[in-house]
């Protein structure tokens, strides 16, 4: 199994300006490190719990065929399934129809449910799913979430250029949002 980002999200869960203030920054000098840090800090809390926040396109690909016809589709929540895509054993790529599956959005992670398994499938690299998701722009992330962005861009303001790894500042804000496999 691997993802590939095709589209990142077009904007960050915090502004600049929202970064600055919770920072107590007046000046402009450093606008381009602090918007650095939202993109790193936006990431590190995905990472976290295992969500997508701002709307983004993805491409999952699978080296087998699901046992029992389910994938979990990762990064909730899920707001669409762009394309499916299956490889077969001559490495013909077909797109399937809608008719072969249905999606459930609505469970957390998202699935896709499969009618059938295809005749004939290669070994590895099978499958392709494309789809996107996030809670939409930036106005629709969580307000819980987006202050441990913020935390965290103030962490890694705090300690940049320190030897010590970056605390932890944030992640318990994190907490009801982090996906388990159960």
């Amino acid at each position: 199994m691997s993802l590939q980002l095709l589209a990142p999200p077009a904007a960050e869960p915090v502004t600049l300006t929202e970064a600055k203030a919770h920072l107590k920054i007046d000046t402009s000098d450093e606008d381009a490190l602090v918007t650095t840090l939202i993109t790193a800090a936006r990431a590190r809390a995905e990472w976290h719990t295992g969500r997508a926040f701002v709307t983004q396109r993805w491409c999952l690909r699978l080296d087998a065929w699901p046992h029992d016809n389910v994938v979990a589709i990762p990064l909730p929540p899920l707001i669409s399934v762009e394309e499916i895509a299956v490889i077969d054993a001559s490495g013909i790529r077909t797109v399937l129809t809608t008719t072969a599956y249905r999606i459930d959005a609505a469970s957390v992670p998202g699935r896709v449910i499969f009618a059938h398994r295809p005749s004939s499938l290669r070994g590895r690299d099978c499958v392709e799913i494309s789809f996107t998701a996030g809670y939409g722009d930036a106005a629709a992330v969580p307000v819980p979430v987006k202050e441990a962005v913020l935390e965290i861009v103030a962490d890694l303001h705090s300690h940049r250029g320190d030897d010590d790894p970056v605390g932890v500042s944030g992640q318990a804000l994190l907490a009801p949002y982090r996906v388990f496999k159960l």
